[in-house]
């Protein structure tokens, strides 16, 4: 992107990568056809824009207002990717003849996902599939990673997630995470010490799917990341496309789905689909 252009497009997540573990993440801000190098806008001014457009991330009309991180009020009451097993696996419904897309269900949610342990400013546990490590973990901003049961499927998953949270929390304390605040944790030595604590009760999950259902993940080995961040906020002041239309300032960082800037800080998850336009003095 070169220096006075301005883009426009629709707005998308943060498309995040690492070449490797240990290495720092690479980001790119989708707008439409564009596609914007922020790495390489450290330590510049950038200005963001809300354009008043919304278009729904699912089925591209346009909506007035954004529901679920970008989707049309009708795909939202419709879709099963917004419905509430999508937060909550073990309450699937499926086999109750209730799903809203069978068919995408039984592509998405009866495929093996694994259950993992994340450390950023405090420990968490989740879920995600293989296909999405590591990008779900640099999503979340987190400083480590390490996953830790192979499930066959995702409620099974959210049920050893929803037995594992009763120790450990399954949310990321995003405000402290932007302070780099960084919890320094063994993973691999909590995996152990989780198992045992909850053996019982993994075992009474596995005797109810059947052999194989739900087993130890087989790497011990704990993915450690780093994110391009020149000066970590001391206090996070979040902005709302919706009340304040304009953000400018200097590019300080890029942790989880956020830009830190100067003069506040923007999930761009929450405004998928949102018509923005992006300059960089």
């Amino acid at each position: 992107m070169g220096e006075g252009v301005t883009l426009q497009g629709h707005a998308r997540k943060l498309d995040i990568s690492a070449a490797d573990n240990h290495s720092v993440a690479q980001y790119r801000l989708p707008l439409g056809e564009h596609s914007v190098d922020l790495n390489g806008l450290l330590g510049q001014r950038i200005r963001l824009r809300q354009l008043g457009e919304i278009r729904c991330v699912a089925c591209g009309k346009r909506t007035k207002k954004s529901f679920s991180q970008g989707h049309c009020w009708y795909c939202f009451t419709h879709l099963a990717r917004c419905d509430r097993c999508i937060m909550a696996p073990e309450l699937c419904h499926y086999f109750e003849g209730t799903c809203r897309e069978p068919e995408w269900g039984e592509r998405h949610c009866f495929a093996p996902h694994i259950v993992y342990l994340a450390a950023s400013a405090s420990l968490k546990v989740g879920i995600t599939k293989p296909s999405q490590m590591p990008v779900r973990w640099l999503d979340q901003g987190a400083s480590q990673a390490l996953p830790i049961f192979s499930v066959a499927s995702r409620q099974q998953s959210g049920m050893v997630e929803d037995l594992l949270r009763s120790a450990v929390s399954d949310r990321t304390p995003w405000q402290r995470m932007l302070k780099g605040e960084q919890l320094e944790v063994d993973l691999a030595a909590t995996a152990v010490q989780l198992r045992e604590r909850f053996r019982d009760g993994l075992q009474a999950l596995s005797e109810r799917f059947g052999e194989g259902a739900i087993t130890p993940y087989p790497d011990s080995q704990a993915w450690h990341f780093h994110y391009p961040v020149l000066e970590a906020p001391s206090k996070v002041k979040s902005i709302d496309l919706e009340r304040t239309p304009e953000l400018e300032g200097t590019l300080l960082g890029l942790k989880g789905q956020y830009l830190i800037l100067d003069s506040g800080v923007i999930n761009v998850r929450r405004f998928q689909g949102y018509l923005l336009e992006f300059d960089a003095a």
